[in-house]
Formats: structure tokens, C-alpha cells, sequence
């Protein structure tokens, strides 16, 4: 038997990686439905809870001014549902994406899609894609619990159709921001407690602007929330608190802003890369 050492070497050639022409889609999708698998495993807290929220601030306000208010010749629930609506939305689509990175930050899992061969524009869409799923999915589920309480129809499918789904892509690329932006939980709980709930909260979800002071109507324009719910509202109940052409390209505007800021974080692997 001939001796291992007179063998002759044979070379090891690592295996190329794998080269794309275009679009990665296997490992976009697969990001993206590993976004989607991470809220659906936690249903009763990603989907349940907001409902649940969303059935509360029905309770406090609809059955407290029940026959006492009403809104533009609509009931106060009725006014209010729409918005209630899109909070839903905003706040799971923020919430999704910013919660991702922030836990792929802290235990150390960053690498499982920076080493990925997969461009800075194919991971913001996977992550926010995975948001919007995820908005969409809590204010499907919303509207329905909704309903069964407060007798409402859908007016203009278009506008709920195009504000729901730009609205999440918004807030899902915010999260993003967000997210690589905290370095701990409390930077991520103090953007949501002192910039996202202010805003939700001051959007004309519970009244039109038109009965604010001067200030605070002017003040209500710079609001980004304001607009996504004010075009939401008019595809529910057809009701224009605003200018409708206005709205669309103020979250369209947006989107596509905090869309090429979330390319460059990736790009530049801000806070991703040491």
C-alpha cells in the first residue's frame, strides 16, 4: 500500500459563490417569510393585542358619547373606526421591523443576512415587506373584530387598498430606521413612547382638524399620520378631511424618502457592521 505522504496533492478549491443576474429572489423571499414566520409564531401578542386595543378605545369612547357626538353627520363610532383602522396598521407595520433588527442586533444575528448574497435593496425590501405584512395583517383582522360592533362599509376600495398598503411600507422603513438606530431596547422604547404615539394619538383619528385652533390646524398639516388616516378615512367612509391628492403624495413622498434613507443605512452597514 502506498504511504500517504507519497499520495500526490490534490488541490481544494473552495466552491464559487453563487452568482445572481439580477434579483435574488430566493433569498429575498426568504428573508421575507422568515419576517412574516417571526410575528405569525407570536400571533396572540402581533395580532390579538392590537385588536384588543383597538376594541378598548371603541369601549372609552364610542359607548361613553353614545347619541351625545357625532362627526361630520356620521356617529362618533363610525368616525373614528377608520382611524382606528390605520393606527392599528402603523403601529404593527413600526413595531415588526424596528423589533427585528433591534433583536438581530443584540443577539448577534446580523450576519445571517449581511453574509447572505443579497443587496442593500433586496434586504429593505424583505424587511419592509415583512412590516407591511404584518400592518395589513393586524388591520384585516381589526376591521373585522370591528365590525361586529360598529356597523360600517367600505366607500372607495382604492383609497384603502393604496393608503393601507403605503402606509405600512411608511412605517415599516421608520421601524427600520429605528431599529439600526437604537443601540438598546430603551432607544427604541423612547422613539415609539415620544415620537410615534404622539403622532398617532394628534393624526385626527378622534376629531377633524377643521374644529383645532389656527396653531394646531397648521401645526396638524406637518403630521405624516394625519394624512394616511385622512386618505384611509375617505376610503371608509368617504369622508374628505382634507385634500385627498394632497394625502397620497404626502405618503407616497415619504415612503420613497425613508426608502432611499433605509438603502444607504444598509449600504453603508450602519450600525451593522463593525
Amino acid at each position: 500500500m502506498k504511504d500517504v505522504a507519497d499520495m500526490p496533492a490534490v488541490p481544494v478549491i473552495p466552491p464559487a459563490p453563487r452568482d445572481y443576474h439580477g434579483v435574488n429572489w430566493t433569498g429575498a423571499t426568504t428573508l421575507y417569510l422568515k419576517e412574516v414566520k417571526r410575528f405569525w409564531k407570536v400571533g396572540m401578542q402581533t395580532l390579538a393585542a392590537p385588536v384588543l386595543n383597538a376594541l378598548l378605545y371603541l369601549l372609552i369612547f364610542a359607548v361613553a358619547l353614545r347619541g351625545r357626538a357625532a362627526v361630520d353627520g356620521f356617529s362618533f363610532a363610525v368616525f373614528i373606526t377608520p382611524g382606528m383602522i390605520m393606527m392599528s396598521i402603523l403601529n404593527a407595520a413600526f413595531a415588526n421591523s424596528s423589533s427585528s433588527l433591534m433583536q438581530a442586533k443584540m443577539m448577534g444575528l446580523t450576519q445571517d443576512f449581511l453574509t447572505a448574497p443579497l443587496s442593500p435593496l433586496e434586504q429593505v425590501c424583505a424587511f419592509a415587506l415583512g412590516a407591511a405584512t404584518r400592518g395589513i395583517a393586524v388591520g384585516v383582522v381589526t376591521a373585522i373584530a370591528v365590525r361586529f360592533f360598529v356597523p360600517y362599509g367600505v366607500t372607495h376600495w382604492w383609497a384603502v387598498i393604496y393608503f393601507g398598503l403605503m402606509a405600512s411600507l411608511m412605517m415599516g422603513m421608520i421601524g427600520m430606521v429605528a431599529g439600526l438606530w437604537a443601540e438598546k431596547f430603551d432607544h427604541l422604547a423612547a422613539v415609539t413612547t415620544f415620537i410615534v404615539m404622539p403622532l398617532s394619538m394628534l393624526s385626527g383619528t378622534f376629531y377633524t382638524i377643521d374644529r383645532l385652533p389656527t396653531v394646531a390646524r397648521v401645526l396638524s398639516h406637518y403630521n405624516p399620520f394625519y394624512y394616511a388616516i385622512a386618505g384611509f378615512r375617505y376610503g371608509v367612509i368617504g369622508l374628505d378631511d382634507g385634500s385627498l391628492g394632497l394625502a397620497a403624495a404626502v405618503v407616497a413622498g415619504l415612503t420613497a424618502v425613508m426608502a432611499a434613507i433605509c438603502y444607504w443605512l444598509f449600504e453603508t452597514g450602519y450600525r451593522l457592521k463593525s
